[in-house]
């Protein structure tokens, strides 16, 4: 495995994600600024540089693209892959969410979904109830959910390009009467569990900082930056769920000492530590292999 910058990450060695999950965050990061497509020699390359031996690449690309994430195609002449266009405005509502979340307040309104499926289509049921989890909703009933309504839109146009507006009825609505609205949130979401994913965030993550702090004093080279790719795949791989798992709640209604702020303060220096120097290893390595075909 390459040693990384932030090795030292809490109480253990932080475990890079699966290698199909760095891929996907690949793509993302970087294939839609080189025309929306990677050769598998740029992939291989940039995977090798976190440890990932080409077999194991190999083996995710092929996953990847029997879920229908990636398409083959030709890129400047040599086999290569692209985002579907099936995912492509996931990627790009992905970007709102990782790198500008949105938090609400207390006196926002609030989106509500219900459904209604035939008892026949168990499996659209199921995939909607899926889509709403993702999209970041909490459960009240089992056929009604909850997300803050700044959501709105992005809500909307993902059921829209999936086929299951159908199905679905979507409110905007005030918060009144006098039930104890924090007592809910904590019901309709897991917020211990939540709570955990944003601490174990943080603690393979600080020394991450402090390490980067100090070797930016140093300035950039190509060795520096490809530390910086190796630890930014990983820092947005880890990260990047949790903007969906955390929607954006209000902070009133949270329990005290969250640990969404810090994380996300965490996550966001980390961003513009190693996202520069990242971005300038990722366009060396796709320009060379441009270059040697």
């Amino acid at each position: 495995m390459t040693t990384h910058v932030g090795d030292q990450k809490g109480s253990g060695e932080a475990p890079v994600p699966r290698h199909h999950q760095l891929i996907v965050s690949l793509f993302g990061l970087y294939a839609r600024q080189h025309g929306g497509a990677l050769a598998v020699a740029t992939i291989i390359s940039l995977m090798q540089d976190i440890g990932v031996e080409s077999t194991g690449t190999r083996s995710s690309i092929s996953r990847l693209k029997k879920r229908g994430v990636i398409d083959s195609i030709q890129v400047n002449g040599r086999n290569g892959y692209a985002l579907a266009p099936s995912v492509i405005e996931t990627f790009v509502e992905g970007d709102e969410r990782i790198f500008h979340p949105r938090r609400a307040k207390a006196d926002d309104q609030w989106l509500l979904a219900t459904f209604t499926v035939p008892e026949s289509q168990r499996n659209i049921r199921h995939k909607i109830r899926s889509s709403l989890v993702r999209m970041g909703f909490g459960s009240v009933t089992p056929g009604l959910w909850i997300a803050p309504g700044h959501l709105r839109d992005s809500v909307l146009a993902y059921f829209d390009t999936r086929g299951l507006n159908e199905y679905l009825e979507f409110f905007m609505a005030d918060h009144i009467g006098d039930a104890d609205l924090r007592k809910n949130i904590g019901t309709w979401w897991d917020l211990p569990a939540l709570d955990a994913l944003y601490s174990d965030f943080l603690d393979r993550n600080r020394g991450l900082l402090s390490a980067w702090a100090r070797r930016s004093k140093s300035g950039s080279n190509p060795e520096s930056d490809a530390l910086a790719f190796a630890d930014y795949l990983v820092l947005i791989t880890q990260w990047r769920r949790l903007p969906y798992l955390d929607p954006g709640l209000p902070i009133k209604f949270l329990p005290e000492n969250w640990n969404a702020l810090e994380a996300e303060h965490l996550f966001q220096e980390l961003h513009a530590l190693l996202s520069p120097c990242a971005q300038r290893h990722a366009d060396r390595a796709i320009d060379n292999n441009a270059a040697a075909r």
